[in-house]
């Protein structure tokens, strides 16, 4: 079986979004809740996962997360708003 990446992005329960990649979509979520995810969703806390791309590379989905980043708030919501 070939392995899977995914770009996603979180929701924050004060209404920022964070971007960011893996390959277990669920696992690294329940890292940012535990806070062990990333120093951005210590301080932000996770409400809900937004949005999840599957991609075959590991460099696919780090090029969609980099894209995504520059992307402004008004873009990225349009990303997930048809989900």
């Amino acid at each position: 079986m070939d392995k899977k990446y995914y770009t996603y992005i979180i929701l924050t329960e004060n209404n920022t979004l964070y971007c960011g990649y893996t390959d277990d979509v669920e696992k690294r979520f329940q890292a940012h809740l535990d806070g062990r995810g990333a120093k951005y969703t210590r301080i932000n806390k996770p409400q809900k996962l937004v949005y999840q791309k599957e991609f075959s590379t590991k460099s696919e989905a780090m090029k969609e997360e980099y894209r995504i980043k520059k992307l402004s708030r008004k873009e990225k919501l349009k990303l997930f708003a048809n989900q």
